[in-house]
């Protein structure tokens, strides 16, 4: 299954209507409209890169730990917002499911700085960036010691599961962990962004002579990828894969995730690129979406594709 593509819904206050018997001026204005939405879009995504930039540095020194693991103070709605109560009051175990936040290639939490942040104000009381080496040896080695640190994190909130939200390769290390490595057991909803499910074009262009396992991994046909599309039969975790409309690291069609034995979402962002995703308040607002109404129970195999917008500020 194709990623459907993305056409924003109005342009300049009036619906747009696409069909393929557009002719004369109404082309002209809608490939003008569609250009503009590119630069728009490109210049979102320069910013973007350009903050995650000037945050790396900060993020890379040790980060003071949060004192999250207090149950009563998990559950206080004490110097709350509205918002952040009502999903407390609401769904108390939605509001208290851990969220990991998993980075990308010679990356770190700083990716994450504006999704962290929004979480929550939205009521999410455990949020936690975690760091992967930054020159991970193999997808493998990585996803070992995921595992390992969603189980202390789960077990110091009672087992009750963690959602991972993953950026990048990050996302393949979270998924080769679910799959392969028993992880669906504890991993309630794997949130993948700008993830090369299918493999990068990107990754053939560098050198065999000058690259390490870890880029091989990503290049089309690897065999991570092969064992990664081996059935996966029990696999509860719900899977949502979110792709950049604009994204020309890991386009579309590359993250796209679809699996027999899994329970996935397909989820385009028009105008977002792959450093602009995790920026995104569109993408914060879905993702928190998805979670506070999550559900373990009953899920069968599926396979659905959405849309939602790239709103930025």
């Amino acid at each position: 299954m194709a990623f459907c593509n993305v056409v924003n819904p109005t342009c300049h206050g009036r619906q747009v209507v696409t069909k393929g018997t557009v002719i004369g001026t109404r082309l002209f204005t809608r490939i003008g409209g569609a250009q503009l939405d590119g630069v728009k879009g490109l210049v979102v995504e320069a910013a973007c890169l350009a903050t995650h930039a000037a945050l790396y540095p900060a993020a890379a020194l040790p980060r003071r730990r949060r004192d999250d693991d207090g149950l009563a103070d998990r559950y206080r709605l004490a110097g709350l917002t509205p918002l952040q109560r009502g999903l407390l009051i609401g769904d108390p175990m939605a509001a208290g499911t851990p969220i990991l936040l998993v980075h990308g290639l010679v990356d770190n939490r700083s990716v994450f700085a504006r999704l962290e942040r929004s979480l929550r104000r939205r009521g999410f009381t455990t949020v936690t960036s975690v760091d992967i080496p930054l020159f991970a040896t193999s997808v493998q080695a990585a996803a070992a010691q995921l595992a390992e640190t969603v189980e202390q994190v789960a077990g110091r909130h009672g087992d009750t599961g963690v959602h991972i939200v993953a950026h990048s390769l990050g996302g393949l290390v979270a998924r080769y962990y679910v799959q392969r490595l028993g992880g669906g057991d504890h991993v309630q909803t794997l949130v993948t962004l700008a993830t090369p499910h299918n493999g990068t074009r990107l990754a053939c262009l560098v050198p065999k002579a000058v690259s390490y396992r870890l880029v091989s991994q990503l290049r089309p046909g690897s065999p991570l990828l092969r064992e990664l599309v081996e059935p996966a039969p029990g696999v509860r975790t719900r899977f949502i894969a979110v792709a950049g409309g604009l994204d020309t690291v890991v386009r579309p069609g590359e993250a796209a995730l679809t699996h027999p034995d899994l329970v996935t979402e397909n989820v385009v962002v028009e105008g977002a690129g792959h450093h602009g995703l995790p920026f995104s308040s569109g993408v914060a607002h879905m993702i928190a979406r998805r979670l506070a109404t999550d559900s373990a129970g009953g899920r069968q195999p599926s396979q659905t594709t959405t849309k939602v917008p790239h709103l930025c500020g």
